[in-house]
């Protein structure tokens, strides 16, 4: 799939002598856009476009070019593809994107080899980072949410078993063992730990839920690629009666997705997760977001973790624009320029650490309930302020090479 989309501030005017040309910074955008998991790319996209239109005045003279290529399914083969084509034929001047893990695995050799800055919107194994000094993210490393997920589980939910379920692919077991090393750590003991398939495509997950419910622990955490599959977790849950016998659904915010709440139910309504975002968020800057996504697209649309991700990353590329004058040929530079960035975004405060190159921000322990007006939202039960990539800091496995 091949589609481009060129958006940014008119060239200035320069009296009489007409108009300069305003350079282009390029943006290869990879995403998925087809299959299964689009609408996960979809989230981001829609972030990618609204901020680009809403600030491309903040970067005159210049003009940014978002060129959109299909990341594919989440095997890392497509978007090595892509970005090989981005980077030689379409001659972009930064990544941004990247859902799945696979895909910015199977491409960090290529961007360390040519030298070209990439932005994760998403992917959140904890040690892609490592792989190439030309990688920094602005969404979260796995480690972020689970890690004190396990902590709040066993000292304040009161979990002193756990069960773990999770998506066989790398996040999924970056996550569970994160979950696994709070949890422990604070006292509790992990009883399973159950592969629930791919994500390329939504399992019935009854089986393995049954399993948890036959072995009886006080918390089922959860992890999956979100989406379509966080729907289907939920729906497990509530059929075969979990809450009923006794069993806390938890898990990241993956599990709940803001844009798949309110056709969620009551199965959702009591589901506890950590993360960094949440549409109910109450700060300026997140209730003017939700506002202009509203504006912008339908009404029965809502912007979530991704999306905030998403927004967050387009602001760090433009910032870098206009500390750099839009000159974008140095890769070296251009990620020197991104370590120092900081914004306070939808999310709260942001920050990409200079030593690791991944995000600094705020977890938040969430509840799902039913709102006053009869829809279901996101209410904040706690906030651990300014959470760095756990993995990293305990030198855990790959994060420690």
């Amino acid at each position: 799939m091949r589609f481009m989309t060129t958006v940014g501030a008119a060239a200035l005017a320069l009296g009489l002598c007409g108009a300069a040309e305003a350079q282009t910074i390029k943006v290869g955008v990879v995403l998925p856009y087809s299959g299964v998991n689009a609408d996960l790319g979809n989230q981001i996209d829609k972030a990618f476009d609204l901020y680009v239109k809403l600030h491309e005045k903040d970067i005159a003279p210049y003009k940014v070019e978002l060129v959109k290529r299909d990341e594919g399914p989440p095997s890392g083969a497509n978007a090595k593809t892509v970005v090989t084509e981005l980077i030689t034929n379409d001659k972009v001047n930064i990544l941004a994107g990247f859902v799945f893990s696979p895909s910015a695995i199977a491409v960090a050799p290529v961007v360390t080899q040519a030298k070209m800055p990439m932005v994760i919107a998403n992917a959140g194994t904890a040690w892609i980072t490592n792989l190439s000094p030309y990688i920094v993210r602005l969404s979260f490393s796995m480690w972020h949410p689970a890690f004190p997920m396990g902590t709040y589980a066993a000292k304040t939910l009161g979990c002193k078993t756990a069960a773990m379920g999770f998506t066989d692919f790398p996040p999924g077991k970056d996550s569970t063992e994160a979950f696994k090393t709070g949890f422990e750590q604070a006292g509790g003991k992990v009883i399973d730990a159950i592969p629930m398939g791919n994500p390329a495509q939504v399992p019935d997950f009854t089986p393995f839920f049954q399993r948890v419910k036959d072995e009886k622990p006080d918390c089922f955490y959860v992890f999956i690629p979100s989406g379509a599959h966080a729907a289907g977790v939920v729906k497990a849950y509530g059929e075969l009666g979990l809450r009923q016998a006794g069993i806390k659904l938890i898990g990241p915010m993956d599990v709940v997705p803001d844009n798949k709440l309110q056709d969620m139910g009551d199965a959702a309504i009591g589901t506890i997760v950590m993360g960094h975002y949440a549409a109910d968020l109450d700060n300026a800057a997140n209730k003017a977001f939700v506002k202009e996504w509203y504006a912008t697209y339908k009404a029965d649309t809502s912007p979530d973790f991704m999306s905030a991700a998403g927004w967050d990353s387009m602001a760090a590329i433009f910032d870098a624009i206009k500390k750099l004058n839009g000159k974008f040929d140095d890769g070296e530079k251009v990620i020197a320029t991104l370590k120092g960035f900081t914004t306070n975004g939808p999310r709260g405060e942001v920050k990409i650490d200079p030593e690791t190159r991944d995000v600094i921000q705020d977890e938040r322990a969430e509840e799902v309930y039913r709102k006053a007006d009869g829809k279901l939202g996101i209410k904040v039960l706690g906030v651990i302020p300014q959470v760095k990539d756990e993995c990293k800091a305990l030198k855990v496995g790959r994060c420690g090479q």
